[in-house]
């Protein structure tokens, strides 16, 4: 299967715009925990299971969504449909915490937030950038933060450390991804101007390396991780830009699930269970410290 990185960030805009009015005149049902505030108050000294509306211990199921094609954080085991990487292992920690069946489904990322508005999901997991348009229809449980890194060939030939080393050279960046703006952000404060070639994905730029085409190219970081793992032709920088977090998604009547959800994931971050998994996958320098909700900028 093709690699490809997602501009998560800027995807799904318009699939928001259609369920922002649904989420302003939406209410809570009483069986759903929705009289519990939004800084998670009420939920003091109380466990994660015991945080969790009735109607899911009713049914002891917690379904969740994630949008296959953004190894190392969701995708297909090898010759498989079954689901793995970061966010299905995180997702079934926090099922276990929560005393529930995860079941888990792949659904295309324009349609995470529209199926979790109309009760299809009750969460989202699928590297989901934490944004005020996105906040407008969902609340996030904030799990990860992000950037894009810089990438070169194996043993930096150009000794590029930062940002401010690519002025003059010749950078390749994926079309319309987050980390072409944070490449031409930083050519508009270059006093001699990069060069820079648009690809069509992560994959192709990282050919240009190869073919020394390109010197460098810029990475959502734990892409970038996968990408230097699998293949010694590539090396990271470790120093990320742009850094935003992503969170899982909840439905905003559905407050109680959210603080159960936050208080889940705390336990995972402070029993350590978190960190092993962004461990096995490579990617612990996007831990957070902290569970937060609705923190993004």
């Amino acid at each position: 299967m093709a690699i490809s990185t997602r501009n998560r960030p800027l995807r799904s805009l318009a699939a928001l715009a259609a369920v922002t009015a649904l989420a302003v005149t939406s209410c809570g049902r009483s069986d759903q925990g929705g009289d519990t505030a939004t800084n998670g108050s009420g939920s003091a000294g109380k466990t994660a299971k015991e945080l969790l509306p009735a109607s899911f211990e009713k049914s002891g199921v917690l379904r969740v969504a994630t949008a296959v094609g953004y190894p190392p954080m969701e995708m297909y085991k090898p010759g498989t449909t079954e689901l793995t990487g970061v966010d299905p292992d995180l997702a079934k920690a926090v099922a276990d915490e929560l005393g529930l069946e995860l079941k888990l489904t792949n659904a295309a990322f324009d349609g995470l937030i529209p199926g979790l508005k109309s009760g299809r999901f009750d969460l989202v997991m699928s590297s989901m950038t934490d944004s005020p348009q996105r906040r407008q229809a969902v609340d996030f449980v904030d799990y990860f933060r992000t950037g894009g890194v810089i990438m070169t060939k194996k043993g930096n030939p150009e000794g590029i450390k930062t940002l401010d080393d690519l002025c003059g050279k010749t950078v390749v960046l994926a079309k319309g991804s987050s980390n072409l703006e944070i490449g031409e952000k930083q050519n508009a404060e270059c006093a001699k101007k990069m060069r820079i070639s648009q690809s069509e994905d992560a994959p192709t730029g990282l050919l240009q390396l190869e073919s020394g085409r390109a010197v460098a190219t810029i990475v959502d970081y734990p892409v970038a991780q996968m990408f230097a793992e699998k293949n010694e032709a590539y090396e990271v920088v470790p120093t990320q830009y742009g850094a935003a977090p992503w969170g899982i998604a909840v439905s905003k009547d559905q407050n109680g699930l959210r603080d159960a959800v936050h208080k889940a994931l705390q336990d995972l971050i402070d029993n350590g269970a978190y960190k092993k998994v962004l461990d096995k996958y490579g990617v612990a320098g996007s831990a957070v410290p902290k569970a937060t909700i609705n923190d993004g900028q």
